[in-house]
């Protein structure tokens, strides 16, 4: 079945996604094996910029790098000593032969890194960005993207159907003293 749905669709990104999703479901059952945890792979860059796949790439129960840029990440992994033919292989999110992340972003990590750590560490605005000589097209294009993925980075939505929601039950039950 899987296979027939598969076999020379024409929608790449799709087919990756779907990929992605089905590599995650194996992770979480070897988890579950091992009575382990998933670990993420997800950078703050990506989480930024919503370059990721629901359920699939993004699903973990722990990030450890999730908070650092993907410039950092690579800094942190000469730190450790990685392997170079490790380090200066081409980042992919490995949804289809010959993909790499940078060329479907359109901006090398570094460029972006820089624009979002002046952002969004340095609490700069777009106006000073430009003043900087920071390229409009990437200004706009990053910004873009970090609000059309904005909904990646939200819980999923519950429809409220009772008195209270369950994040404010989740708020109250944490209060209740259920030994009394």
């Amino acid at each position: 079945l899987l296979e027939e749905k598969l076999v020379g669709h024409p929608d790449r990104l799709r087919r990756g996604n779907l990929m992605a999703r089905l590599r995650m479901t194996i992770l979480y059952d070897q988890a579950k094996y091992h009575s382990a945890l998933v670990l993420g792979t997800s950078n703050k860059t990506e989480i930024l910029l919503g370059y990721f796949t629901l359920w699939g790439d993004a699903a973990a129960d722990l990030k450890p790098i999730g908070d650092l840029y993907k410039t950092q990440v690579l800094q942190l992994a000469e730190y450790l000593n990685i392997p170079r033919r490790i380090i200066n292989k081409p980042p992919t999110a490995g949804l289809w032969v010959g993909q790499t992340d940078e060329e479907e972003l359109g901006y090398r990590y570094r460029e972006i890194d820089q624009l979002l750590y002046f952002l969004i560490e340095g609490q700069g605005s777009l106006i000073q960005a430009q003043k900087l000589g920071f390229d409009e097209k990437l200004i706009s294009d990053v910004i873009q993207r970090i609000r059309h993925y904005a909904f990646k980075r939200q819980p999923v939505p519950v429809a409220k159907l009772n008195r209270t929601s369950i994040w404010q039950s989740f708020q109250i039950l944490d209060c209740v003293d259920f030994n009394r």
